[in-house]
């Protein structure tokens, strides 16, 4: 090759490369950056965009704010109403039953060598933090950065918590909701790499259990009796078999719960133990015992709404503060937020604390989302949608190809053009963990736009049918009534086709084994044992 030719060569080459270069650097500016903020146990009852009784007394501002401005799922349901379950379903898009992560206590531990969108993300471009709440048990993996609640089995406290810091643990001063904001800000203003993309997982613990609010919020509404849930005072009595033999009722808050301080005398475990005074049967706090029993159920109500109120309201004021930073940052317009909870929570319907039932308070998560230039503010969706079907709409904003391992849908077309015309009409439920905590038999069932059928299984063998048209409330089980046999054989042939059609071909004998098994995990002495071979 003559010496023209060599440089003709090489310079073609060396800009042929560079105008790759160039080109897909481009396309990775042009990707939208991603914030999705997850906390724990946030009812729609207690966002004011969702309505409710509190929408006046406790609104939420913030994120009412990526409401408007975006859209707003008005049908989102977990499909394993506990923490970790949903956790792991929400990473993966698939059910537990698939992901293997199916309770908490005695669960073992999240497969961090599965698939997750973060992975995906990160294999793609894009920049990625995990910061607050975990509960995993395993090390976060498919993150740039992480730093995780990690007192208390990764639970986290509400005042001066233990992070874990890509490995290193760290004790902060402060208050959760407040620190796990600040962490996430610096994340967002010192990330290395400010060409790529970022995703970042803002994850709150509030305001899951004790409910502790911030010092500032501690006196909110302190002289006040705030209202109380048409069905605070269901009898069961057509759920006796189920819903009346659980224990998260007023009678189960703690002493801990209701902040009565330790005495001064006790050491650190007799303390703790004090504390947790109510948690089993015939442990009940009173309040006052001046006071008649149903007088310090009431009490106890005003104690925990209270605070649980209080709480949310320090998690919206901190979304007000990302907010802002994307504002003053010019990352507003090419940065989707996304505000959602592991899934619903009562806050005294039924005279309940907690999840795990298939009733609508417990299933029914928190949506919503902003994606400006593709999403008309004041979008409402009332599709069902479940929480495997986030991780697939995460890619396709991010215009990533799904894998097939998948389970869930992309909803991201039902949210620009409002309409999808081959989506699920209806969806599946399993709840596996029992009988600790708080005696919830395991259930599976189906969900459709007007109807719920519920199978009870572990220790009895009951069926529940709602019409939730007629009977928003769920208070009369129509399984038994001749008027909706046909209906409940229609049903029933669904679920079971819906079971099997998402891959759980296990018997009932086989998800009883779930139930009685002790996995490992955090809350097990097999714990180290079964995370460390996980990574």
């Amino acid at each position: 090759m003559n010496l023209v030719l060599k440089i003709f060569f090489t310079f073609f080459i060396t800009t042929s490369n560079a105008t790759l270069d160039t080109g897909s650097l481009n396309k990775q500016k042009n990707k939208p950056n991603i914030i999705f903020i997850l906390s724990d146990d946030h009812t729609t009852n207690a966002i004011s965009a969702y309505g409710g009784l509190y929408k006046e007394i406790a609104p939420t501002p913030n994120i009412d704010k990526i409401a408007r401005e975006g859209a707003i799922l008005k049908n989102t349901f977990a499909t394993n109403s506990i923490c970790g379950p949903s956790r792991a379903s929400i990473l993966t898009g698939t059910y537990s039953h698939i992901h293997g992560y199916n309770k908490n206590y005695k669960g073992g531990v999240f497969d961090n060598r599965l698939w997750t969108f973060p992975k995906e993300l990160q294999k793609n471009g894009y920049n990625t933090a995990l910061i607050g709440k975990w509960h995993l048990a395993s090390e976060p993996v498919g993150f740039d950065y992480y730093k995780y609640h990690d007192n208390l089995g990764q639970q986290g406290f509400y005042w001066n918590p233990l992070y874990n810091e890509n490995g290193v643990k760290i004790k902060e001063s402060g208050y959760a909701t407040n620190l796990t904001t600040d962490f996430a800000l610096n994340w967002l203003k010192n990330r290395s790499n400010k060409d790529e993309p970022f995703c970042l997982l803002l994850q709150y613990k509030a305001p899951h259990r004790e409910w502790s609010p911030d010092e500032k919020y501690e006196q909110l509404w302190e002289n006040e009796e705030l209202p109380y849930p048409t069905t605070f005072n269901d009898d069961y009595k057509t759920r006796e078999k189920t819903a009346g033999n659980t224990e998260m009722t007023m009678d189960y808050f703690s002493r801990r719960d209701m902040k009565i301080n330790a005495p001064d005398s006790l050491n650190e475990k007799q303390t703790r133990r004090w504390l947790s005074y109510g948690f089993k049967r015939n442990e009940v706090v009173e309040l006052d015992s001046n006071l008649s029993k149903e007088e310090n159920k009431k009490l106890k109500f005003q104690k925990y709404i209270k605070d649980y109120l209080a709480s949310v309201k320090s998690v919206d004021d901190n979304i007000g503060k990302v907010l802002d930073y994307l504002k003053e940052s010019d990352l507003e317009e090419n940065t989707i937020i996304i505000y959602a909870s592991d899934q619903g929570f009562f806050i005294g319907e039924h005279g309940w604390f907690d999840k795990r039932f298939m009733y609508e308070e417990s299933i029914r998560m928190p949506f919503v989302i902003k994606y400006p230039g593709k999403i008309k503010p004041k979008t409402i969706n009332k599709d069902i949608i479940t929480n495997i079907d986030f991780a697939p709409t995460i890619l396709e904003i991010a215009d990533i190809d799904l894998p097939e391992s998948i389970q869930g849908k992309s909803f991201l077309k039902n949210l620009t053009e409002n309409e999808n015309d081959n989506w699920r009409q209806s969806m599946y439920y399993h709840y596996y963990e029992y009988p600790y905590y708080h005696h919830v038999q395991p259930h599976y069932g189906i969900r459709n736009e007007r109807y719920k059928l519920i199978h009870f299984y572990y220790d009895i063998d009951v069926w529940e049918l709602y019409d939730l048209k007629k009977d928003p409330n769920e208070l009369n089980n129509l399984f038994y009534s001749d008027k909706y046999k046909d209906l409940a054989i229609e049903l029933k042939q669904e679920l079971y086709e819906l079971k099997k059609q998402y891959g759980n071909k296990l018997s009932l004998d086989e998800m009883r084994e779930i139930s009685d098994t002790d996995f490992g995990g955090l809350e097990s002495n097999k714990g180290k044992k079964l995370q460390k071979n996980s990574n």
